[in-house]
Order: C-alpha cells, then sequence, then structure tokens
C-alpha cells in the first residue's frame, strides 16, 4: 500500500485499449500517420497484406480499422453508454441512424449518449491528395447508470473553441495549457455534456482534462470534489512526468489520490497527459461487444433488439458514409438544423 502521502496509488502500462476505472469502461489513444489520400478518401498506398475489414496491425505507421477503402469503423450500434471522441490531428465523418451527421477535428470532441440504442459509423476521411493525412484521437466510453441506460440516445458537439483552456506559468516561466472537455477547473467551465450523462450530475465529479506541459513546468492537480472520486493520469505522449515523488513514463498511467492538490512537472523534454476522474457509478457491469448493461439478460435483450429493429435502421446508402471533399467542419442535427464552428 501507498504511504499515506503518496499521491500514486497505483501505475499501469499502456495497452490497447487503456486500463480504465469505474465511471469508465475504455479508452483507446489512436494515432495514425496515414499517407497521401487517393483521391477517394483512403491511403494512396498497397492494402495488401493488411486483413480488411479487421485491420489493426499500424503497419507503415497506420491502420485501416475495419475500413476497407476509408480507415475508420463502419455502421456498429451501441447501447447503455457513452463515447467520447476527443481529435487532436486529422478529421472525423460522423453518420447516424437518428440521421445525424457531422464531420469534426482539430481539437474537436464529439459526446454522443447510445442510451437505449444508436447505431454510428466513425470514418477517418483522408482528404489532402499533396501530402500525408496525420489522425489522433481518443476515444473514452462513460458508463450510464441504471436509470439511464434506456434513455433517448444524445448527439452533442463540443467544437474546439467552445472548450476553456487553462494556461500554465509556472514560477520560472515555463508554460503549458489544460483543455477543460468536462469538469470544471479554476473557473473554466465547458459547455454542457448530454442530458443524460454520468457527467451532467454535479456530484458525479466528473472530468477530462488534456494537459501539455513544456520542458520542466510545473502544475498543481487540484483536489476532487468528493472523497471517492478516482482519478487517473495517462502519460501519452514526450517525456515523463513526476507526480509527488514518483517519474511516470510515458506510456504509463497513474491511478493518483485527488483528495489534496498534487504537483506535477513535466521531464526535461515535455509531456502530454490526459486526466480522466469521476465518482464511480457502483452497479454491476456486464459488457458484450458494443452493449454494456447491468445484467446478461440486458445483454441478450439487446442483441434481440437490434436485430429486431436496427435502432431505427440505417438511413445512409453505405455502411462506411464520408461527406465529400470540402473540409469544412460541420454538424446535422437529426432534425436538420446545421451547425459550424465559429473558428
Amino acid at each position: 500500500m501507498p504511504a499515506e502521502s503518496d499521491p500514486v496509488i497505483q501505475t499501469v502500462p499502456l495497452g490497447t485499449p487503456w486500463p480504465t476505472i469505474d465511471p469508465f469502461l475504455f479508452c483507446v489513444h489512436h494515432h495514425d500517420d496515414y499517407p497521401v489520400a487517393d483521391g477517394r478518401h483512403g491511403p494512396d498506398a498497397s492494402l495488401a497484406g493488411r486483413d480488411l475489414g479487421q485491420d489493426f496491425s499500424g503497419r507503415d505507421g497506420w491502420s485501416m480499422y475495419h475500413g476497407r477503402t476509408v480507415p475508420g469503423f463502419p455502421q456498429h450500434p451501441h447501447r447503455g453508454f457513452e463515447t467520447v471522441t476527443v481529435v487532436r490531428t486529422g478529421l472525423i465523418d460522423h453518420a447516424d441512424s437518428l440521421g445525424a451527421a457531422a464531420r469534426y477535428g482539430e481539437g474537436d470532441v464529439q459526446w454522443l449518449t447510445a442510451g437505449a440504442g444508436v447505431v454510428h459509423a466513425e470514418m477517418f476521411p483522408l482528404l489532402h491528395t499533396d501530402g500525408p493525412n496525420p489522425l489522433e484521437l481518443f476515444q473514452i466510453w462513460l458508463n450510464l447508470p441504471a436509470a439511464d441506460k434506456f434513455a433517448d440516445p444524445h448527439f452533442t458537439m463540443l467544437w474546439s473553441d467552445e472548450l476553456p483552456r487553462l494556461a500554465v506559468v509556472d514560477d520560472e516561466g515555463r508554460t503549458g495549457e489544460v483543455t477543460v472537455v468536462a469538469g470544471t477547473l479554476e473557473s473554466r467551465t465547458p459547455p454542457n455534456p448530454p442530458p443524460s450523462s454520468w457527467a451532467s450530475r454535479p456530484e458525479a465529479d466528473v472530468a477530462i482534462w488534456h494537459i501539455e506541459l513544456s520542458g520542466g513546468a510545473r502544475w498543481t492537480l487540484p483536489s476532487a470534489a468528493g472523497p471517492d472520486t478516482a482519478r487517473v493520469v495517462y502519460v501519452f505522449d514526450g517525456d515523463h512526468l513526476v507526480v509527488g515523488p514518483h517519474e511516470v513514463a510515458a506510456g504509463v498511467g497513474a491511478v493518483v489520490r485527488c483528495d489534496r492538490p498534487v504537483e506535477v512537472t513535466a521531464g526535461p523534454q515535455g509531456c502530454a497527459a490526459l486526466v480522466l476522474q469521476g465518482r464511480p457509478i457502483g452497479e454491476p457491469v456486464v459488457s458484450y461487444g458494443p452493449f454494456v448493461m447491468n445484467t446478461e439478460a440486458q445483454i441478450r435483450d439487446a442483441f434481440e433488439d437490434y436485430r429486431r429493429t436496427g435502432f431505427g435502421g440505417w438511413p445512409w446508402p453505405d455502411d462506411d458514409p464520408v461527406h465529400g471533399d470540402d473540409p469544412a467542419r460541420f454538424a446535422r442535427r437529426p432534425d436538420g438544423p446545421i451547425e459550424r464552428p465559429a473558428g
């Protein structure tokens, strides 16, 4: 057991997916160096030797995932939880069984409550035919409590220009930035999560923060609101991060006590980290593939409901819709209105 003064409870290497703690179910970091596009939104490169439809190889620095022509994840169902997709670089095309569509990226976040059931596609269109098409994103699964497992599906966009950012400047003038996706940080509050989200309850103490620190920069993680809140700091890029007396290497996550402020210091080359925090829901979790419920009977029901109803059906002509060549970001709601980022 760690000493009472030790802020790090446990460290764990980051695999695929990253290990998570209730209320989070899953977190994956996709970082693909896609080559020049072929003019059809796919890579201008040979796909020979890839297991198309199931390519997670990382060959040549990128994968096709479940895509066969365009990288990404063609239509698939979800029930019982939420997906939060945070894009650092590149673009994602969203389409769903509600009829909603979006092209987002370059710092944007999509928050989708699957609730009672939704089918969506997440494709990674390659638009640059004269240069590479890098893509980097996190997809985070946040559980829903039993009372909200059958909430109406809900689609929310958090555009990059709407997300508050905290500028970090330590006593030596070293700098950094913290982007607030969820949870208030030093009076900075992002747009609201979907209404049925666990994160929409103040007592749930959910936070998603993206931290970038220059070499040697120091910052203090504030204490959390409740004594049973859980917090994990994932160091995913750059140098190590010193958390209290611990050096947490890149590619390692640290479960950190959050009942008191904790100073963190970037290694000499600087680093980037993702913080996932929340009060546990504390209910049984039974998951199978795309469904996360509380009992095995509910999982069986989810498969039967999807077989019978298709969660509303698929209104798109293809399983892997792509929204054209225009890089402009947008979101079209199920009832028709279109919104665009201000920036």
